[in-house]
């Protein structure tokens, strides 16, 4: 038995389990900015191509940054059968109450994101990226502690063809069954007359993003998380480890290119198709990363990832009230004044995307080496 099986049957946290974390956050935090300057500083038709990835599909389609969201879902969850084994000595009890103050932790979290310290009530967003997480988060730790694998896997295939059969075969007052436009759609329906607080036009404006029935098929994200956080903690050789996750992965994405012939792929609504594709390929990325990290021991790469990981939660949140482009127009105005006048306009914003990332990086380096976590 290798340090990885060990470690996984002690019920640590795995390294490329922080390391993909801090690789889907660097997307969230800045590092997508960098990728679309980088492409528009390119000026060629491979660089266009790859700037689009960085935008969301329009409505029906996937894009890697339609994956950013649902990939940290799914590793809320694959964290879990780590995390609750720790706790296996307590009672019940105590468990089910660490889970409800941390989902009431981050929910809070976000409603304050939101602006609810702003007291504006009319104004105020409820439904929110922390506040989806927190929810996801409380469910599936819930059904993680209470059901077998094998009930695990006919709680989400249920809760997927039940969020199928009610968008085919319920429509919207007004509406014809089975519409997944913009406009039609019985999701947004249902947040724009029931969903409390604002919804924020400039996301989708017929519903919320994070709103309330796409919120079940989210829940489904979460548990493919914890799917493969309980095959990691199983005492498979690591190779077999790392064939499970790949061949689920890829069963994952051809069931989900399927259904999305029959039931679209579209992000906002959260179909039951978009978790497969999106779950498809959080599968292949642990399975890389845990097969590089944890098997092969390459890990000097990943200390980048890893210090943003180990702070996800927190780089997402100190960036609403700390100014990190005001610290890179500090150090780096000099360079960006001569970028736009000997070189061009697009350069200029290649260096100021990175200058903010090295920033948050380095502010994270520091709550790293100091051991300063926040916990929720």
């Amino acid at each position: 038995m290798n340090e990885a099986d060990r470690t996984a049957q002690k019920g640590d946290r795995l390294l490329s389990i922080d390391a993909l974390r801090g690789f889907d956050m660097f997307w969230i935090v800045g590092g997508d900015q960098l990728a679309r300057a980088l492409a528009a500083w390119s000026r060629s038709g491979a660089g266009r191509a790859v700037g689009q990835q960085f935008h969301h599909a329009e409505w029906q389609g996937f894009r890697f940054y339609d994956l950013i969201f649902p990939l940290f879902l799914f590793l809320v969850g694959t964290v879990l059968p780590f995390s609750l084994a720790k706790y296996q000595a307590q009672s019940r009890g105590a468990v089910y109450g660490r889970i409800a103050r941390r989902t009431a932790l981050l929910f809070a979290l976000g409603l304050i994101c939101n602006g609810a310290l702003q007291l504006e009530w009319s104004n105020l967003r409820v439904a929110g990226v922390l506040q989806r997480i927190a929810i996801c988060y409380g469910i599936a730790a819930v059904i993680s502690l209470n059901a077998s694998t094998r009930t695990l896997v006919l709680i989400a295939s249920a809760l997927l063809l039940g969020y199928w059969v009610v968008l085919d075969q319920v429509a919207a007052p007004g509406g014809m069954p089975g519409d997944y436009t913009p406009a039609g759609n019985l999701v947004g329906w249902v947040d724009r007359h029931y969903l409390p607080g604002k919804i924020m036009k400039a996301y989708y404006g017929h519903g919320d993003n994070e709103g309330l029935l796409s919120t079940v098929p989210a829940v489904v994200t979460a548990l493919l998380g914890v799917l493969a956080g309980r095959w990691l903690r199983s005492d498979r050789q690591p190779w077999t480890k790392v064939a499970g996750l790949a061949g689920a992965g890829l069963l994952a994405l051809g069931l989900g290119a399927v259904w999305g012939e029959r039931f679209p792929v579209i992000k906002i609504l959260w179909t039951s198709s978009f978790v497969l594709v999106a779950g498809g390929f959080s599968l292949l990325l642990l399975a890389a990363f845990y097969a590089v990290i944890d098997v092969l021991r390459w890990r000097r790469w990943a200390f980048f990832f890893v210090v943003i990981g180990a702070n996800a939660i927190t780089i997402y949140v100190v960036p609403r009230f700390v100014d990190f482009r005001k610290m890179a127009q500090f150090f780096l105005g000099g360079l960006y004044r001569l970028a736009g006048e000997h070189v061009s306009a697009d350069f200029q914003s290649v260096l100021m995307a990175a200058g903010i990332l090295a920033a948050e990086w380095l502010f994270l380096l520091y709550l790293y080496r100091n051991r300063i976590f926040l916990r929720v």
